[in-house]
């Protein structure tokens, strides 16, 4: 098949062990970022399969009606950037592993790398000591503290297990069946939502951006965080109130952020205020992007598309597609 990557901006995936499962296809790997629809088209024409890199680029309905020769998309996790319906009209299969069996222990460690970082002020102090200065402030200590878990998913499990490692005391808050599963597990839970964001030190979002999620961390949420809490996400910006952060951070409440995610990718304007601020840390959605997580991930992408060329498609978001003629 004539397979094409997009998206894999410092060319790594040739250097993955896993890189050998596309040994039987045509394989184009493109590493810069092209979003422009009559541009995409044009490179993507030919393809027969393709592969997303989480959602790095949109796949609607009007590039999709271009690409006549599309027969599978192979990706993993979420697929919120591609128009699921118009591919389905089109005939084309969406597989897309969920891996509802295994945290991505990535993006739990970059969340508890960005905690760490914001409490001891770790990339502030480095500034002062690369600009001829030595301290330049005092951080504060996790042992002790409140660690609050938006929810009670595989990634925000691992994090509370390694704040629970740090000697912190993890609270919950999540719907009300992740909720229970957190009780029934032993994990405390917080009586309301409000308590939950006027209680935590440390609060870090977890949750998948869907319909029911979007939205779902208000700018009255934040107002009740303590001037001293540190607000975290290394999940999705769209979890948060469009503006509301940027506005609580410039108000104190929360009085720092972490942040790995935001409302438009790639950023890439220094002067975007996230980016300006002193009580903010950014990474450029890095929480999923090591060596060892990718080989994972891209181990189960690749055999989709295997899996497609040998008559068998697996992990079949659209199942409708293998029960019509394509058109």
């Amino acid at each position: 098949m004539k397979v094409t990557i997009l998206d894999d901006y410092f060319d790594t995936l040739k250097s993955l062990p896993c890189f050998d499962r596309l040994s039987e296809h045509e394989v184009v790997v493109w590493n810069d970022h092209l979003q422009d629809e009559d541009r995409l088209a044009a490179r993507l024409l030919d393809t027969e399969a393709l592969v997303l890199i989480r959602e790095r680029t949109k796949i609607g309905a009007a590039l999709i009606s271009r690409l006549p020769n599309l027969r599978l998309i192979s990706q993993r996790s979420v697929y919120p950037h591609i128009d699921v319906a118009a591919c389905t009209h089109a005939g084309i299969i969406i597989s897309s592993d969920l891996h509802a069996g295994t945290p991505s222990y990535a993006t739990a460690e970059l969340t508890f790398g960005l905690i760490i970082a914001a409490a001891r002020q770790i990339p502030q102090q480095m500034a002062s000591l690369k600009s001829g200065r030595w301290q330049s402030g005092v951080g504060t200590s996790l042992r002790g503290k409140t660690l609050g878990v938006f929810g009670y998913g595989r990634i925000g499990q691992a994090v509370a297990e390694y704040g629970r490692a740090f000697g912190m005391r993890v609270l919950f808050w999540a719907s009300d069946a992740s909720r229970a599963r957190a009780h029934a597990d032993g994990w405390a839970i917080a009586e309301s939502k409000q308590q939950f964001f006027g209680l935590c030190d440390v609060l870090s979002l977890h949750l998948r951006l869907v319909e029911a999620t979007r939205c779902i961390v208000s700018a009255s949420d934040l107002a009740l965080m303590r001037p001293s809490a540190i607000f975290v996400n290394s999940s999705r910006a769209g979890l948060i109130e469009r503006g509301a952060l940027l506005a609580a951070l410039r108000l104190g409440r929360p009085g720092f952020a972490a942040i790995d995610v935001y409302d438009h990718e790639p950023l890439l304007d220094p002067s975007d205020p996230l980016l300006t601020l002193d009580n903010v840390i950014c990474t450029p959605h890095i929480g999923y992007v090591t060596r060892e997580e990718w080989n994972l991930q891209f181990t189960d992408v690749f055999e989709q598309i295997n899996a497609y060329a040998a008559g068998s498609p697996i992990n079949v978001v659209n199942p409708e597609v293998l029960s019509r003629d394509v058109p």
